[in-house]
């Protein structure tokens, strides 16, 4: 059963408390040249402008204003423009936002005379951008979260690979706590991060949430597995009970042995790379499963139209640019970000490098996330329960009870969405 779409009025009185500013979104024509208004974010604002000179050679008639926005406060502002009527032409999004932003109907289906983007993508982020049976956004970048690890201190443990398994990998975290004594660990699990635990409960066979995504899952026996292990990890010392703001520096700590494990995505690799010295031997694994190499988050960024923009074909030619696998690998020595298009990997760049290789595979076995615009409250709360209970106040089936509990609460106004849908 689709959800039916809520008129504007409605969704206005949903955005209340967001506070009007003066963005403006609106591309406009003269002397002959339709302008078209792009809003980035972070490093990609930055860089993107640098890929525009090509594209305006191959489309005189078209310009391109980049508007960069910071992370931030990118999804507040995106969610005021659509308010205010002001949204831009196109615009790159989180893939979490995507469902979020289909729900209001703020933007375009992908046409028809693009359906050919929708090839040599990896399966779980282009499924990320399908709501409702509809793409409506193209992958632009992508990443996941698998580890990095100190693979001298592991060999030294007697390891000379991750073992593929939950089982054989704590065990090889046992042999390298041995060795490096009780003042350190052998895994960093920030505990005011939710990452590490959904990337565990995304080894289980049961999807997250139930009933057309109306109900918490997590009770379900491979999460409530999956919150055991997790807590397991603490309980043995293998993981020390911190934050990640109690923790100075992620790199100097991972240098000087502090940790051997550290789940990241492809965002770190230059910053290992520029931080780390040469003494410092690392690598990067796909993520351990219960019976062999499990699944991970999809992430990454893609790109949008808005259904208000009167470009539309403008918007998408550049969508189009944008996805082109040449021009993503030459993003990716431009930014470090992990090309969209599965083609484009086979640039030397990306190629070549073998701390990026074992993220091809971990994104083949993604697993995408459920696509409701409460998700990520849901896993929010999802990790203030986890710490509770690795603070010793929940078991793991109480604290999947819990999650239920909190999952179905943020979920009640679905409930009766989909209720008044079938009325």
């Amino acid at each position: 059963m689709t959800l039916s779409r809520p008129d504007r009025r409605a969704t206005l009185g949903l955005l209340a408390g967001a506070v009007a500013t003066g963005l403006a979104g609106c591309g406009r024509r003269e002397e002959g040249i339709t302008r078209l208004t792009f809003w980035a974010m972070g490093n990609e604002a930055a860089s993107v402008p640098q890929l525009l000179p090509e594209f305006e050679r191959l489309n005189p008639g078209i310009r391109v204003d980049v508007q960069a926005l910071p992370w931030t406060a990118a999804h507040q502002k995106l969610l005021t423009a659509y308010a205010g009527d002001s949204l831009p032409d196109l615009s790159q999004v989180g893939n979490t936002w995507v469902a979020e932003m289909a729900a209001i109907g703020a933007i375009s289906a992908l046409p028809a005379f693009a359906s050919d983007l929708l090839t040599d993508q990896f399966p779980a982020v282009l499924e990320t951008n399908r709501i409702d049976g509809r793409v409506v956004g193209v992958p632009w970048y992508v990443d996941t979260r698998l580890l990095f690890y100190r693979s001298d201190l592991l060999a030294q443990a007697g390891y000379q690979s991750v073992p593929p398994t939950w089982a054989g990998w704590k065990q090889a975290l046992h042999a390298i706590k041995r060795r490096v004594g009780e003042d350190r660990y052998a895994v960093l699990l920030p505990l005011n991060e939710f990452e590490q635990l959904l990337t565990f409960g995304l080894q289980g066979d049961a999807p997250l949430l139930r009933d057309q995504d109306t109900r918490g899952n997590f009770s379900s026996p491979s999460f409530v597995t999956a919150l055991a292990f997790y807590k397991s990890l603490f309980d043995e010392g293998l993981a020390p009970v911190a934050t990640g703001a109690q923790i100075a520096n992620v790199w100097t700590e991972f240098a000087r042995g502090w940790f051997s494990f550290y789940f990241s995505g492809p965002w770190s690799i230059g910053d290992f790379k520029n931080r780390l010295g040469p003494e410092t031997r690392w690598m990067t694994s796909g993520v351990p499963g219960p019976d062999g190499l499990g699944a991970s988050a999809p992430g990454g960024s893609s790109l949008v139209v808005y259904s208000s923009s009167p470009r539309q074909e403008a918007a998408w030619s550049l969508v189009r640019y944008l996805s082109d696998p040449a021009v993503q690998a030459r993003f990716n020595v431009i930014t470090g970000n992990l090309p969209a298009r599965q083609s484009a990997w086979s640039a030397p760049a990306v190629a070549d490098d073998p701390y990026i290789a074992p993220f091809k595979g971990q994104l083949a076995r993604a697993e995408a996330v459920p696509k409701v615009p409460e998700w990520e409250r849901i896993v929010t709360e999802m990790q203030i329960v986890a710490e509770r209970m690795v603070r010793g106040e929940y078991t793991p089936e109480t604290a999947a009870a819990e999650i239920d509990r909190r999952a179905d609460r943020l979920l009640e106004k679905r409930r009766w969405m989909l209720e008044r849908g079938r009325a």
